[in-house]
């Protein structure tokens, strides 16, 4: 089976347990069957899904992602915060900013000031912040001019940020011809 594959049913399951919270085994198999379903539709196939689906529940638990609970003579699958941070990767490396038709002459300022301890998560986010497309006003002052709070909550909740992470809107920032040209909004 291809490496991609396995990285889809892995991302199936855990957002699978992300939505439901707790789900019985019964019920997780299936579930996550039906969505696979979708992705090999006309494709003949070559594998059995069912055989892989099982690995990989089972190479989520080894990895700590998910645990097992036994209740009530019923195996229920939960998230771990492990999982829940696995989860959150791969929806970083999903994320896209939806640009409007018509710029609202706003923008989207991200400032942020994180310790040199953590100098690591600091330059990853600056990494994140230049694929997403932003520009460097200053060392830690980044400029977008389009709605993406709902991007900056994921990588403050992604990276640990919480407070050391502000996302503004703003009306006017001074000399922003050049701002605006890079972004080809005049």
């Amino acid at each position: 089976m291809r490496g991609e594959t396995k990285i889809k049913i892995g991302k199936v399951i855990l957002k699978t347990l992300a939505t439901a919270g707790v789900l019985s085994m019964a019920i997780l198999a299936p579930n996550v069957l039906q969505v696979l379903g979708s992705f090999y539709k006309g494709e003949k196939k070559r594998y059995n899904v069912k055989y892989y689906v099982k690995n990989k529940i089972t190479d989520l638990k080894k990895q700590g992602f998910i645990i097992f609970e036994e209740e009530n003579n019923r195996i229920f699958v939960r998230l771990t915060d492990k999982g829940r941070e696995r989860l959150l990767k791969y929806q970083l490396g999903e994320i896209v900013i939806k640009k409007p038709k018509k710029w609202d002459k706003k923008w989207r300022v991200i400032i942020f000031d994180i310790k040199e301890r953590k100098r690591k998560v600091r330059d990853d986010l600056r990494v994140e912040l230049i694929n997403l497309g932003f520009l460097r006003l200053q060392n830690s002052v980044w400029v977008y001019p389009y709605e993406c709070e709902e991007v900056i909550i994921i990588l403050k909740a992604y990276f640990h940020l919480g407070k050391d992470v502000l996302y503004m809107t703003v009306e006017k920032i001074e000399n922003d011809k050049w701002l605006k040209k890079k972004f080809s909004l005049t």
